[in-house]
């Protein structure tokens, strides 16, 4: 949508995000375009959530209109379809910045993944803009607004195409508004089916029969109709809710179309008595990575809705989506204070406790289904074992693992159970693309012996694997930094006898270093390779290598030299050894840096000087093919 369009007088433009999102509205091709009612009430359902909470500290605000509740009326002449609510309504300032921007991270990443063929509008709710997926079904949209304790009414007006109004609503239209929000939908020809009673009902019963406030259809007799049960679900034993109302739950309470993966629902007493209803999705949320790393699982006092931003799960299960319903914890709580909340802090360690044992459960009854979640989820739980000491063995225990045993996911229980004979540690290898570490040179030896690793290439995998963790007693030891010794586990019948290296190699090795100076860290004879001249790691007290690169990239490095390890009995190695006799001091320097840069290559890196590079090699290949050398050698 162009926001050069000729505005009308007075008009607010759209933020430039907006427009964008309107314009996938506008010209919208879902087919599930009912899904604006879902998001319109869910609004009103939070509008009188706030108001509720605001009453606690702030009885005024209700007066004498306690009952809250969300209306839907038809005018099928006029075509309009209106959604009213008496929650907490919006002034001028709010509905200017509630209803013309968007004010969350991620907005760009969010509408170039909304307008890609093949996503649904399940994202609309996930990312909280519900309100404009009604220019879906509307060509013109107003809003009137009066908030609680305030006098004004305020009329919000566009058609999603040049910007909006506000101002003071006219006195007939400021009376329909005793207090919250009125929402006037001018529907579209091909919409008019949403004007329709059973139309409503059926959206109403699909996506919102959980919405704590009565949600009613006034009838063209001005009777009221409740189409929800407005019943908290989570209050409910576990034997009465079956799984479509399970389901129904999850889409209204997580603003999306798709499935729950695992439901986790149960009452705790004792210390803390507690409701939890919580879900694991099917499909990844939009915001799963977003540095925030907020949650979204929803903290109510004894049916009052608090907040979602609770912190009621650590980051690492922000996945996680449903409702935490306290008994315990004090009403008029500040949301500021609840990080320090001994009763949401003990909460908050159970539900934590207990989502991990569900998602264990479910690893051992349905592999399958746990393997979803894992590949869905995995990336996030792995920061657990970084971030969560207390539960880090459990967290091993859940984690899948690719390896050089099969194309399939292996736990470190299947790992340990396989371990050869003479083998103490479970060994890894992180990198950045899985094809690039299965053909790495830092496997070689551990082939050779039929020792089993496991191949990280997750970024999370460079920081959970800085912890030292254990599993069953055993380390997991990395095969690209410090020293490896599998010299105590056999070699594989068929494994092909290693070339006898030369005996001293300690002036090859001194004479390497003087090559490359400050450019390795060291130079050593390599345990990890069979049939490569040589390879990087890391030393053992420093970053992997994997780990400084992505520091690198994000300035914060440590500059930390690499370990250039190499395997005497390649002949390779063995003709800068010759060179070396022959004191032929300038094939050793150009052999030297191309055996460096060669490695860096197989890491996935530049060589240091790419066009020295290709000048050495050029000359070799030159050399090689029997061609005379016409460029000579550098000074």
């Amino acid at each position: 949508m162009s926001t050069d369009s000729p505005s009308p007088a007075g008009a607010r433009p759209f933020q430039a995000e907006v427009s964008r999102l309107l314009h996938l509205m506008v010209h919208s091709v879902y087919t599930e375009k009912d899904i604006f009612l879902r998001e319109l009430i869910s609004n009103a359902s939070d509008a009188c959530d706030k108001l509720r909470y605001e009453a606690i500290a702030r009885p005024e605000l209700i007066g004498d209109d306690a009952r809250l509740a969300i209306r839907i009326e038809t005018d099928k002449e006029a075509g309009r379809l209106i959604i009213a609510d008496n929650g907490i309504g919006m002034n001028e300032s709010e509905l200017a910045e509630n209803l013309g921007t968007i004010a969350r991270s991620g907005t760009r990443a969010f509408i170039e993944r909304l307008g890609k063929d093949g996503e649904n509008s399940a994202l609309i709710g996930q990312f909280g803009v519900g309100f404009y997926s009604a220019f879906m079904v509307a060509d013109h949209i107003e809003v009137l607004s009066r908030k609680a304790g305030e006098d004004a009414v305020w009329l919000w007006s566009s058609d999603g195409a040049n910007g909006f109004t506000i101002a003071p609503a006219p006195e007939g239209d400021a009376a329909k508004v005793a207090r919250g929000t009125r929402i006037t939908l001018h529907l579209k020809d091909d919409a008019k089916n949403f004007l329709e009673d059973y139309e409503i009902e059926r959206i109403v019963k699909t996506y919102s029969d959980h919405i704590l406030f009565p949600v009613e259809l006034i009838g063209a007799d001005g009777t009221a109709k409740q189409l929800n049960s407005a019943s908290a679900l989570w209050q409910r034993s576990k034997s009465e809710v079956k799984p479509d109302e399970y389901t129904e739950a999850y889409r209204s309470i997580a603003g999306q179309l798709d499935q729950p993966a695992l439901t986790v629902h149960y009452k705790a007493e004792g210390r803390q008595s507690y409701a939890a209803l919580l879900f694991v999705p099917t499909q990844r949320p939009f915001d799963l990575f977003d540095v925030e790393r907020k949650g979204r699982v929803k903290l109510y006092v004894r049916r009052v809705f608090i907040t979602e931003d609770a912190a009621l799960l650590p980051g690492y299960l922000r996945f996680v989506r449903g409702v935490i319903d306290s008994e315990d914890v004090p009403l008029n709580i500040s949301r500021e204070m609840l990080q320090n909340n001994p009763a949401v802090a003990q909460i908050r360690r159970a539900v934590t406790g207990k989502v991990i044992g569900e998602l264990e459960a479910l690893a051992n009854k349905e592999p399958k289904d746990f393997t979803q979640i894992w590949e869905t989820f995995g990336q996030a739980l792995k920061e657990g074992i970084y971030e969560d000491f207390e539960r880090r063995e459990q967290l091993l225990k859940l984690a899948r693992f690719r390896s050089t045993v099969g194309d399939g996911w292996r736990s470190l229980s299947e790992y340990v159970a396989d371990m050869r004979e003479g083998q103490t540690d479970i060994y890894y290898l992180v990198g950045e693309s899985l094809d690039r570490l299965k053909a790495s040179p830092q496997l070689e030896a551990a082939k050779e012996r039929g020792v089993e690793v496991l191949l990280l290439a997750d970024p999370v995998d460079a920081f959970w694997t800085t912890s030292a963790p254990k599993f069953d007693g055993k380390a997991l030891k990395s095969l690209s930094q410090g020293d490896v010794d599998l010299s105590a586990v056999p070699l594989k019948e068929n494994a092909t006898p290693k070339a006898d290296p030369p005996k001293d190699v300690g002036d090859l090795i001194s004479s390497l270093k003087a090559a490359l100076g400050e450019e390795v860290d060291d130079v050593k004879v390599s345990q990890r390779l069979v049939s490569s001249p040589a390879c990087l790691v890391a030393n053992a007290h420093g970053p992997d290598r994997t780990l400084e690169r992505m520091l690198q990239r994000q300035q914060r490095g440590l500059n930390v030299k690499p370990v250039l390890e190499i395997n005497p009995a390649h002949p390779l190695i063995a003709a800068i050894d010759r060179a070396r006799l022959a004191t032929d001091l300038i094939a050793v320097d150009d052999l030297a840096h191309l055996l460096l840069d060669q490695a860096r290559i197989v890491e996935g890196e530049l060589p240091s000087d790419p066009a020295r590079f290709a000048e050495r090699l050029n000359r070799y290949l030159v050399a090689g093919l029997n061609a005379p050398n016409t460029e000579g050698r550098p000074a």
